[in-house]
């Protein structure tokens, strides 16, 4: 079998970028029969998976994302022999000569109470293809239940059409005990001694409630020694759009902007509470690293973040910032509560596997392309 990977969002900086690299790696690492053709539109990443004999590669040029998907990849499918292609993201190639699958990450702008938070122009894009991407795809995967509900509810599509299948965080994800390794990435990005931490990126700081973040840091500066550690590409910009001052609290609000992921797990295993009160989310992947580290998390009692955090946290209301400070001094003010739920989060870590995503994935491109 020929299985095509369609690699547009590679290179991307967020969850989707995340996941199709991961995912990616890990279908290559387990599946050793079948043959793999990668199709890529920047031209940099040829060679990226050379190492596996079962891998070609090619280069797509496009003018733009929908040239990339709707002609460039399904006349590459046609010329490469491809069985099934596999896009990580929420589009397949209509066109395709052969089956499609697609992954949905999240079901926000479907959903009447989120749909502020996306562009109008995006809005409209999505209610007038995504219908036509789900009818046109073989098989379609959800990253959590919330979405598959969701999508199904709102197309009524034939039972088993979309299949969820949770991911996971990177397999260095897990608690860092070693002193010099958290000693060298305290030194790296200047880390305070004590520290809440919270991601977010600048586009994304309305859907990450970086407001309520703000005003619930606010509430309890003086009353706790910890610094309000961010990272998440730009987030330096917030503090001026939010008016933080520059002294009072605003003082011990450290930006840390972009984290390369080989340095998080140090950094959530120094924190002493992950803070992610976030509005909207499907698959949280914050939530599953500081859930494999052990890091003691306040976070939103509504959609994808209770599924995926189970017992594991102390949930809340996010548009709640008295009660975002009062669970965030609970867990700080008692280091023995902290130490259950490090404990109830790394037992929660264990449902999400990337041996498990791998092999369910690849069962169903099997099945779509048989």
């Amino acid at each position: 079998m020929r299985i095509g990977i369609m690699l547009r969002s590679l290179d991307e900086k967020g969850g989707v970028g995340i996941y199709t690299r991961y995912i990616t790696q890990e279908l290559l690492d387990l599946d050793q029969e079948n043959e793999y053709v990668l199709f890529y539109r920047e031209k940099a990443n040829l060679g990226r998976f050379t190492q596996h004999p079962h891998v070609t590669e090619r280069h797509l040029s496009a003018p733009n994302k929908a040239f990339w998907d709707q002609i460039f990849v399904p006349l590459a499918c046609w010329k490469e022999g491809i069985d099934v292609v596999f896009h990580p993201k929420f589009t397949v190639p209509v066109l395709a000569p052969c089956k499609t699958v697609m992954v949905l990450h999240g079901a926000g702008w479907f959903m009447p109470e989120f749909q502020h938070f996306w562009k109008s122009s995006d809005l409209k894009y999505v209610r007038i293809m995504m219908p036509i991407y789900c009818k046109r795809a073989s098989a379609v995967l959800s990253v959590s239940q919330l979405t598959a509900d969701t999508f199904n509810r709102k197309f009524n599509l034939p039972p088993g059409k979309v299949r969820t299948v949770y991911f996971a965080p990177g397999r260095q994800f897990k608690p860092v005990a070693d002193g010099k390794t958290l000693q060298a990435v305290r030194a790296k990005y200047n880390l305070p001694e004590k520290f809440i931490f919270t991601l977010s990126g600048y586009d994304r700081g309305d859907r990450k409630n970086i407001s309520g973040i703000f005003k619930a840091y606010k509430t309890i500066y003086d009353n706790i020694p910890h610094k309000l550690v961010i990272g998440g590409r730009d987030c330096d910009k917030f503090k001026v759009d939010y008016g933080i001052p520059e002294d009072s609290y605003g003082q011990d609000i450290i930006s840390l902007g972009w984290i390369e992921q080989d340095d998080l797990p140090a950094i959530y295993s120094m924190a002493d509470l992950f803070l992610y009160p976030s509005h909207v989310e499907a698959f949280p992947i914050p939530i599953t690293e500081a859930l494999a580290t052990g890091t003691p998390i306040v976070t939103s009692n509504g959609n994808g973040l209770v599924e995926i955090v189970g017992n594991a946290a102390i949930l809340v209301d996010p548009n709640e910032p008295e009660e975002i400070a009062e669970a965030v001094s609970l867990v700080l003010s008692d280091p023995d509560f902290r130490r259950n739920l490090s404990q109830r989060a790394l037992e929660r870590a264990k449902k999400f596997s990337w041996d498990k995503c791998a092999s369910e994935t690849l069962d169903i491109l099997k099945q779509v392309a048989s």
